[in-house]
């Protein structure tokens, strides 16, 4: 066992003194879909729902034991790092101060106040997460206190390391493959400096927000151009640095993308099959799973599910992204004749399973004709193939604006 392991091992143990190891369970729904044995490591059953209060716990713990007159720690987070801030400054007894993005959901800021009680402030600036970051980093120069950053720290990556020593334990050997999520790097850095690079490793990352396939490729951490801030827990526009040291030698064959409105569909199916309420984030790892169906078949699997941190008012989106992905859901735009029976005749080609989710009458483009918007819910996506067929058969007009992301932005 080498010194990294050792030091992870430590840290683990000092964690049980503050919260239980998250279970490691099999998942049956999953083993029998993949033709594997599956196991998730839930994270997102921590104290705050997701792992970033281990890190939180081991970077605090060590500074304290350095100089244990130290008394205010610093982050900034629109997030899980915040709760996981907020529940350790209550812990230790010292004081937090969070600065969090003005355009952070309340649900997020106020279940940060309540993990850390009177022993935090909450601090809301900037629209960006760039001026929050910024604006944390000024105050805390000036107070003296000590910033936590969410996983460019050797000590927040050792304690997440936390959750592969656990794997061990309660596993008993390493799996055959596991599955990591990847937004800063800092739970993947961990995890693999103690089952070491020879394990099998599957890295997913979201395909808006790819930082570390983007890093491997260039041979050092890059910013990305642009990101889909989606997945919010993992949505990095660029890896750290100490992670990517750790990670520099990854396959780039090992390293996925999943598209944000797949891992739509993996949260309503975890939510509406197995009752388990993931955020985009924390789904990652399940999501990666038909992508390596070959791979994985009859071996032993572990997903680390990193978070439930979800708000529930997110959830309509959710389902609208789902069903749009899996093709049960379009919209078109209909130029409809200005004629006694022109809508009958349109409702008559619908199936028995399609229903309207949206109706819209935009605009009265000629004396003879109207745009409509509209919007189709079905069971079945080939159903689809059915209806276009039955309106070019009765010479309707129609424009699909589904993938159309500039018309759909605005419209839809």
């Amino acid at each position: 066992m080498d010194s990294f392991t050792d030091t992870a091992r430590a840290a683990t143990d000092e964690m049980r003194a503050v919260f239980d190891a998250t279970p490691l369970q099999r998942n049956a729904h999953l083993s029998e879909r993949f033709g594997a044995d599956i196991w998730l490591k839930r994270e997102d059953l921590t104290p705050v729902r997701s792992y970033k209060l281990r890190g939180a716990f081991n970077a605090m713990r060590k500074v304290l034991a350095d100089d244990p007159e130290r008394a205010v720690f610093v982050c900034a987070s629109a997030g899980n790092h915040a709760q996981g801030v907020a529940y350790m400054c209550s812990h230790f007894g010292v004081r937090g101060v969070i600065f969090m993005p003005v355009t952070t959901p309340a649900q997020k800021v106020n279940k940060t106040r309540i993990f850390g009680g009177d022993a935090v402030e909450i601090r809301l600036v900037g629209d960006y997460f760039d001026d929050t970051l910024g604006a944390a980093q000024t105050w805390c120069a000036k107070a003296g206190a000590h910033f936590l950053a969410p996983f460019d720290d050797g000590d927040v990556i050792e304690g997440q390391a936390s959750v592969a020593i656990e794997i061990l334990d309660q596993l008993g050997r390493a799996p055959d493959h596991i599955v990591l999520p990847v937004g800063g790097g800092g739970l993947a850095a961990g995890v693999r400096s103690v089952l070491g690079p020879d394990q099998p490793y599957s890295f997913v990352e979201p395909m808006g927000g790819a930082s570390l396939a983007a890093a491997v490729e260039a041979g050092a951490p890059v910013v990305l151009n642009k990101v889909d801030s989606f997945v919010d827990g993992a949505a990095v526009a660029r890896i750290g640095a100490l992670p990517f040291e750790r990670l520099k030698d990854v396959d780039p064959r090992d390293i996925l993308a999943a598209p944000e409105d797949r891992i739509c569909v993996t949260m309503l199916d975890m939510l509406n099959v197995e009752g388990i309420v993931l955020e985009p984030a924390g789904a990652l790892a399940i999501d990666a799973l038909g992508d390596i169906a070959e791979d994985i078949r009859g071996k032993t699997v572990v997903c680390v599910t990193s978070g439930g941190n979800f708000d529930f008012e997110r959830l309509p989106e959710v389902k609208e992204r789902a069903l749009r992905y899996s093709g049960q859901k379009k919209y078109f735009i209909l130029r409809l004749p200005q004629r006694p029976g022109a809508l009958k005749e349109f409702l008559g080609i619908l199936g028995p399973q399609d229903d309207i989710a949206r109706f819209e009458y935009l605009k009265k483009s000629a004396r003879n004709f109207g745009s409509v918007l509209i919007g189709i819910e079905t069971q079945e996506a080939a159903n689809f193939d059915r209806l276009f067929a039955a309106l070019d058969a009765a010479h309707f007009t129609y424009q699909d604006i589904t993938e159309d992301e500039i018309l759909a932005q605005f419209l839809i």
